[in-house]
């Protein structure tokens, strides 16, 4: 595994945030894996897995899921629905090179490739999203968000 940038100190980072767009999301009810884009990724049951806009699937630890998204009517916190994530600013930087980076509760790795996005999100953990679904669901974060 590369060595991961520290997007905090990086002047190729900027800042983003996630815009509010409707994912549909399915509660694990076992332990299984996650076919992400870019790699598979363990899911434990209750963890939530969400679908985007380009039918890309990826899953949000329970915790971390409750805490970041907001069903969207008539859907009920903790019931498989439409969610659409809280604004939260990210730091991001678009990779010029192949990087893999270590995600989730079982230390699952992502590959990202050159043309791919590097996401740090305010709790350390990083994601890796392909520059078409980044570009159409991630915004310039201005400084009203910060």
């Amino acid at each position: 595994m590369s060595d991961v940038p520290d997007l905090t100190v990086d002047r190729r980072a900027s800042r983003f945030i996630k815009r509010a767009i409707a994912v549909n999301v399915v509660f694990a009810t076992e332990n299984d894996s996650c076919h992400t884009l870019e790699g598979s990724v363990g899911v434990k049951a209750g963890d939530a897995v969400l679908t985007g806009v380009q039918g890309e699937k990826w899953p949000v630890q329970r915790h971390l899921f409750l805490q970041n998204y907001k069903p969207i009517v008539p859907t009920e916190v903790g019931q498989d629905g439409l969610y659409h994530k809280l604004p939260v600013v990210v730091l991001a930087m678009q990779l010029d090179c192949d990087l893999a980076v270590t995600v989730g509760w079982q230390a699952d790795e992502l590959q990202g490739h050159s043309g791919d996005w590097l996401i740090l999100y305010p709790d350390g953990s990083h994601g890796i999203v392909q520059d078409a679904i980044f570009r159409s669901t991630y915004e310039s974060a201005d400084t009203e968000h910060i």
